[in-house]
């Protein structure tokens, strides 16, 4: 089977985005914001000014001691990933279109992988590695596969089915250097003395908010860009996805989520905000991996300090739905080959999210 082409991705048809009617302005990273005047200058002294800004640069992914960006490239904060020198070739991170292609590029040459990073975006890459018939070691510093997403209960159900499937787990290690020869990376050695050989490793170890440009710009800065519930950083300033942490009226807390769902929802409010509604942001938080022949579901904030209990199916059927429980309230819904009875779950448990609540500074 052939696999999907780059066109598979583009959310809109370059026809699409030509009717639009809007000017893109392609190749020039923002380097600086000026939220008062609501101007965005461009690494080239470009100044662009409009009624309304909205940021949504995402996040940059974090690297290991001895991985530098491929060929100096810089990240979406307009730094170079390390020292701006090249490490050594084969070894990948995954945040955009062009380092999936060459990913799978790599792959389908390669023989051995190491996947550094035991969250969502590593399991899915072993998961996939291994459908491709390559020899794949997983090593993080967790104890379980997506530990800080859906704790351990389900974490030592994914680690088992990804035994189950041949994937070599190093779980609870720190990834300490990458090894190489010949400008080629031969391994990854862990912190307590392991080599694990490979010649493709995979970073995903986690990312940050890309937020570094905005230094100075009179917004303010911690997880990510604050916002109110309107996903508004200042007057006539927004942001949106995985940068923007925003207040959730529903949950009388600030959060910052990491999923196309989150980017897609939110984008929606944001434009709608920013034509003139008042519209607050309040989703049910939810994601979804497929890994195999599984298919996970998450809705609301699964946390690895709740109380997992299964409400329908068997997880040694290989199908189940679950709740997270914190002080005796839901917080979570989990399905595991149960989309169906993990959504109506969502709909019992998690719907008074989305009315508004008092604020805390949580």
């Amino acid at each position: 089977m052939t696999p999907p082409g780059p066109a598979k991705a583009q959310l809109r048809s370059p026809a699409q985005l030509e009717a639009l009617g809007a000017r893109f302005v392609r190749g020039e990273r923002a380097v600086a914001l000026d939220a008062g005047a609501r101007s965005v200058t461009t690494a080239s002294g470009r100044v662009l000014r409009a009624d309304a800004v909205v940021i949504a640069t995402g996040l940059t992914s974090r690297h290991l001691p001895g991985q530098y960006s491929q060929n100096g490239q810089h990240d979406q904060d307009g730094h170079d990933g390390q020292s701006g020198q090249d490490g050594p070739a084969g070894v990948h991170t995954l945040r955009g279109l062009d380092e999936a292609l060459t990913l799978r590029t790599h792959l389908t040459g390669a023989t051995r992988l190491v996947v550094a990073g035991e969250g969502v975006l590593g399991a899915e890459i072993a998961a996939t590695a291994r459908g491709l018939g390559l020899d794949v070691t997983l090593a993080g510093l967790g104890h379980t596969l997506l530990g800080d997403q859906l704790g351990d209960v389900i974490g030592a159900l994914l680690g088992r089915l990804h035994a189950d499937r041949g994937v070599r787990l190093r779980l609870g290690a720190a990834v300490e250097s990458l090894t190489g020869a010949n400008g080629r990376v031969t391994g990854v050695r862990l912190a307590t003395g392991e080599l694990l050989p490979a010649d493709a490793v995979v970073v995903a170890i986690g990312s940050r908010p890309a937020t570094g440009w905005l230094e100075g710009s009179g917004l303010s800065l911690g997880d990510g860009v604050e916002c109110d519930t309107r996903c508004r950083a200042a007057e006539g300033v927004y942001a949106v996805g995985d940068v923007a942490a925003f207040e959730h009226e529903g949950l009388g807390r600030r959060l910052r989520l990491e999923n196309r769902t989150n980017a897609t929802e939110q984008a929606q409010v944001v434009a709608a905000n920013v034509l003139g509604a008042d519209r607050p942001y309040t989703p049910v938080p939810y994601f979804w991996t497929d890994q195999y022949d599984v298919k996970l579901q998450a809705h609301g904030l699964p946390s690895p300090d709740a109380e997992v209990s299964v409400t329908e199916g068997d997880p040694e059927q290989g199908r189940f739905a679950a709740v997270y429980r914190e002080r005796g309230e839901i917080t979570g819904v989990l399905g595991w080959n149960m989309p169906k009875q993990a959504r109506v779950l969502r709909q019992r448990s998690l719907g008074a999210w989305q009315r508004p609540q008092p604020l805390s500074s949580a």
